[in-house]
């Protein structure tokens, strides 16, 4: 597996929000697995940061049991669409963690990018932290609002601009700042200095930078990470979904890869991983 990631801005580590990952690269003299069709490509995947962990998880799955090879690039999904639409992302398949990503590349005025697409599970938003910060304990045994507002207290969050997640982020945070009259929460979604890029945040609390972030439960447990739910806030999740993209570079791997995602394998790995693995419904 290579993996090619930009540094980010503000970031110790050198992660940020996008990523290429290719996934199950064939061996030279190997023999296609069992079972695998006589064609072997490669789907380009352009999925949700969130879902790092997942499809590395994913591709090697896939690569046995089809002898195909995912190659994924990971980035928020509102940035995927803009991306899409500017043509300057090229993909088969979008894994996105928002409906309205995939609504922005539907129809005619939108480039009819994609004409159906299909939710394959849901994750929601929490607030994840460091085991050794020293609001630890406080997030175990106070509510998550009452913690955060400590001008101590380091946060992060993504950019609604880029990332559905983003989004969720500040609806929890002025939620619960005009519910319960928390200015404190209401400075924080206002501010700038906390947003980070959404595949950074979990090396960020690894690393002691951060004492807590919000992300996907998927994506923390995928990085071992600590979380309490967001209390006082209703429905903050994201619904992953699937779509083939028009003009895909090999439709016929991206198909096989959208038939096996409904596999009872697949399945079992997005459960694996804390994914509710929703019945598959077309828009």
């Amino acid at each position: 597996m290579t993996l090619h990631l930009a540094s980010g801005t503000r970031a110790l580590i050198a992660l940020v929000g996008a990523g290429s990952v290719t996934l199950g690269a064939t061996l030279l003299g190997s023999t296609p697995p069992s079972g695998a069709s006589t064609h072997t490509g490669t789907v380009k995947v352009l999925a949700a940061g969130s879902l790092s962990n997942v499809t590395t998880l994913l591709g090697a799955a896939f690569k046995k049991s089809t002898g195909d090879t995912l190659q994924v690039t990971l980035m928020g999904s509102t940035a995927i669409a803009t991306g899409i639409q500017s043509k300057t992302l090229l993909g088969d398949v979008f894994l996105s963690a928002s409906v309205g990503a995939d609504q922005a590349l539907e129809g005619a005025s939108h480039g009819n990018w994609i004409t159906h697409y299909s939710t394959f599970g849901t994750s929601p938003d929490v607030l994840a932290y460091s085991p050794h910060s020293p609001f630890a304990r406080a997030l175990r045994t106070t509510p998550w609002y009452d913690v955060i507002a400590s001008p101590r207290f380091e946060l992060g969050r993504t950019d609604p601009t880029v990332d559905p997640g983003g989004v969720l982020d500040l609806d929890a945070l002025k939620g619960i700042g005009y519910a319960y009259n928390m200015p404190a929460l209401l400075s924080i979604a206002a501010s700038s200095r906390n947003v980070y890029g959404e595949v950074a945040l979990p090396g960020l609390l690894q690393a002691g930078q951060l004492d807590g972030a919000f992300m996907y439960a998927v994506a923390a447990r995928a990085a071992g990470l600590p979380f309490v739910t967001l209390s006082g806030t209703r429905n903050l999740a994201a619904d992953y979904t699937l779509a083939i993209l028009k003009g895909a570079p090999d439709p016929q791997a991206a198909n096989a890869f959208v038939t096996w995602l409904h596999s009872a394998r697949a399945r079992a790995i997005l459960v694996s991983q804390g994914l509710a693995v929703a019945p598959a419904r077309a828009s």
